[in-house]
């Protein structure tokens, strides 16, 4: 490990910037730690970072310290990150030239607003939408023009009637955009749209827990659910109230399960029962139609099995519709209803 130099007598406390601050403290841990994490960079940082500790020079204790302190207070700060250009711009600042700092900047924009249409076609059309009611009418046909035709034309359905019809007038009509202009509208969108959508996200953990553990297999959702009981019993109660299996039918109400069994294909009502017991079987087979309880009731006769894959596709495709028509106010999740009581 490196030694830190002792300043001399009335020497000006160093700053250090940049590849300066890795190669210091870099320089001062061991040999075997900061080989493996030198191996965390490319050959144009590793050359930086070489270049930075071998002019570097002494280095006071306090300079040294206060580095030590800088980099733990906002390792451990626990504050949420969300990079950004201007941050990775600013991250070169000190370590390269401005005008290295431009090429890297240009080659990385490139690369990374390629992909930002793409991924700008995966937000939620809802969202989109009203993003850009905000907007000035020509910035927002210029960026429909830029997603995919498939993205643009579900936007545009949630879009009121004129909006969406002066959009289209305007993406006929457009000239060709001067490529800064183009990186202003890209930075903007990742700022205001992606990272947003991102922070919403998040905020909404819960939901995408639950719908996780909800795609897992009966026996491992239990062993989620347990442990997370033992860690965070508040959080455990909060997913337990927002999953559903098929096994969980029982507690719709029999109007629900009703309501439920008229939008689900007979064949998929067979796979789902195999294996099931008689009780289980009874319940669903009174939530059916009298045509369809017959005819499945025919295919359980036969008694051919079937393979464990499609049965339990077949229940989750079923658990799946239930979140789904619950989600839309089509019925409600478990029900107090003393009716359904499973008989034994």
């Amino acid at each position: 490990m490196a030694q830190p130099a002792t300043p001399r007598a009335g020497a000006r406390p160093r700053t250090l910037k940049g590849a300066d601050k890795v190669a210091a403290l870099l320089l001062t841990l061991d040999k075997q730690v900061a080989a493996r994490l030198l191996a965390r960079f490319d050959a144009v940082e590793l050359r930086q970072i070489t270049r930075a500790a071998a002019d570097l020079g002494a280095v006071p204790v306090t300079t040294l310290e206060a580095l030590i302190e800088e980099f733990a207070d906002n390792f451990t700060a626990g504050v949420d990150l969300v990079g950004s250009a201007g941050q990775a711009q600013q991250l070169l600042a000190g370590v390269v030239t401005p005008e290295e700092a431009a090429d890297i900047m240009s080659d990385v924009l490139g690369n990374s607003n390629h992909s930002l249409w793409e991924r700008l076609s995966g937000v939620s059309e809802s969202v989109f939408a009203e993003y850009l009611t905000k907007e000035h009418p020509q910035a927002a046909a210029l960026i429909l023009s830029k997603v995919s035709p498939s993205c643009a034309a579900k936007v545009m359905s949630h879009l009121p009637r004129q909006l969406r019809n002066g959009l289209m007038r305007r993406m006929l009509s457009f000239k060709p955009v001067m490529e800064p202009v183009i990186r202003i509208l890209e930075g903007a969108l990742h700022e205001e749209l992606l990272v947003n959508v991102a922070r919403n996200t998040n905020a909404d953990s819960h939901s995408r827990m639950a719908d996780i553990i909800n795609k897992m297999e009966r026996k491992d959702m239990e062993d989620v659910l347990q442990s997370l009981a033992e860690a965070r019993p508040q959080e455990a109660e909060v997913l337990k109230g927002l999953l559903f299996t098929f096994d969980d039918i029982v507690n719709l109400s029999p109007k629900a399960r009703m309501t439920l069994f008229d939008q689900v294909p007979t064949e998929r009502v067979v796979l789902a029962l195999k294996g099931t017991e008689a009780g289980f079987r009874d319940l669903v087979l009174s939530s059916l139609a009298s045509r369809a309880k017959r005819m499945v009731e025919a295919e359980l006769a036969t008694g051919d099995p079937a393979p464990q894959r499609d049965v339990l596709k077949a229940r989750r495709a079923i658990a799946d519709l239930v979140l789904d028509m619950a989600e839309k106010g089509q019925l409600e999740l478990n029900s107090s209803d003393e009716e359904n009581e499973l008989v034994k």
